[in-house]
């Protein structure tokens, strides 16, 4: 009964945090220009953010065991206040970067802070092996629900509130409270977490391996590999985060926020299906080629978007592309945590978390200079979808035959 609630509280937790990314990245970048910030400035801003992260969730997931997994989740909730209220109370360049680089806020609409690798520890503990990929499908499933509840949310209430009278920056602060909200009922949730999900007592007595590194130890080779592929997935993706992509929409279409959280709606709708189907593949095909072949005919599409000729069929490229994007999530995570001894799967989900977040801290601030450059506008997308296919095929070739466990079996 207890594994059975946990669950189901780490769901609601990332339904509850996903909704809150997609409800304020479609609003943030423009919040960010109307305060006065220039697109430059905002790729920057960005970077900062998603450098900042990585040094925040390097520090809690690495302690987590340690300290207690609930009490970091609940730390990781605090800063999303702390950000999310310097957001709405300030309009200085200076203070807005700090709560940035210190708090946790998400540019992208996708999962950041240290949530993602102290659940995925928990959740791995709390379920069988052989469920693993199916339990992180649903999971990253519902979260692309979320985020897609959230867009929608997000960007017609800013668009309702603004034809009711209310000045566009008001408007987004209002959405910026909301952010700070879901921290709270973060922090209520995290609370009622139990036990279940600390590293067991047995464990956390035993003698630490010599020679730990991040925590790793017997798979650190295989972790450090990983993470430096990951790393450059993830600075590819950082060319075209949610936030930037609906500034793209806006400033190539002029189509308002309420029209942009709609397309935001329906791409991670399609998004979490993807994922979902990521499960029934893997079985069939292997965790590594559901991940690659799945991938490059994506990043295919996005490089699409821009080369089409009207918004119509702009849109329609992007929702193809969504509609398979993310089979390659749950496998990865599940990958990651298979090839990995059980001891060291918390910090091998953080070092590759980091890796990402670092990956994709560099990128945001060449979109915003892209951006600025009328003729370079659309770059970022041929950047993006280039890097990650390049991406796809060394993963391929330095993985095919490093086979998870349920694999080598067969």
């Amino acid at each position: 009964m207890t594994t059975k609630r946990d669950t189901t509280l780490l769901f609601a937790t990332r339904i509850t945090r996903l909704f809150a990314y997609g409800f304020l990245s479609v609003v943030i970048a423009l919040y960010l220009a109307e305060v006065g910030l220039t697109e430059a400035q905002i790729g920057l801003l960005f970077s900062l953010t998603l450098a900042g992260d990585a040094s925040v969730t390097l520090w809690i997931t690495t302690t987590a065991d340690r300290l207690g997994r609930r009490r970091m989740l609940i730390l990781g909730a605090l800063l999303m206040i702390l950000a999310g209220g310097v957001f709405l109370l300030t309009r200085n360049p200076l203070l807005l970067t700090l709560a940035a680089i210190v708090g946790v806020i998400s540019p992208s609409g996708n999962e950041i802070g240290p949530f993602l690798s102290i659940e995925q520890a928990g959740l791995t503990q709390l379920i069988p092996a052989e469920r693993r990929t199916s339990v992180f499908a649903w999971y990253n499933l519902v979260g692309s629900f979320a985020t897609a509840c959230g867009a929608l949310a997000g960007g017609w209430l800013a668009q309702g509130l603004q034809n009711n009278g209310m000045a566009a920056l008001a408007s987004y602060q209002v959405v910026l409270a909301g952010y700070a909200l879901a921290g709270l009922i973060l922090i209520l949730a995290f609370l009622n977490v139990s036990p279940a999900v600390e590293i067991a007592a047995q464990e956390a007595g035993q003698p630490q391996p010599a020679q730990l590194f991040l925590g790793l130890h017997k798979s650190r080779n295989v972790v450090l590999k990983l993470s430096s592929l990951f790393a450059l997935d993830a600075f590819a993706g950082g060319l075209i985060i949610q936030s930037m992509l609906a500034f793209w929409f806006h400033v190539k279409y002029g189509i308002d926020p309420g029209v942009i959280g709609s397309i935001f709606f329906g791409a991670n709708i399609l998004a979490g299906i993807s994922a979902l189907l990521a499960a029934p593949l893997s079985r069939k095909f292997g965790l590594i080629n559901t991940m690659v072949f799945t991938h490059i005919p994506s990043n295919v599409l996005l490089i699409l978007v821009p080369l089409m000729p009207n918004l119509p069929l702009a849109i329609m490229v992007l929702l193809a592309r969504f509609s398979i994007s993310q089979m390659d999530v749950p496998t990865r995570q599940s990958y990651t945590m298979a090839v990995v001894a059980p001891d060291e799967r918390s910090a091998a989900s953080g070092v590759t978390s980091i890796a990402r977040s670092v990956g994709a801290s560099i990128s945001p601030v060449l979109t915003g200079l892209f951006m600025s450059t009328p003729g370079l506008l659309s770059v970022p997308y041929f950047l993006c979808g280039g890097l990650k296919i390049v991406y796809d095929l060394l993963l391929f070739r330095e993985f095919k035959a490093v086979k998870p466990p349920e694999e080598a079996k067969a």
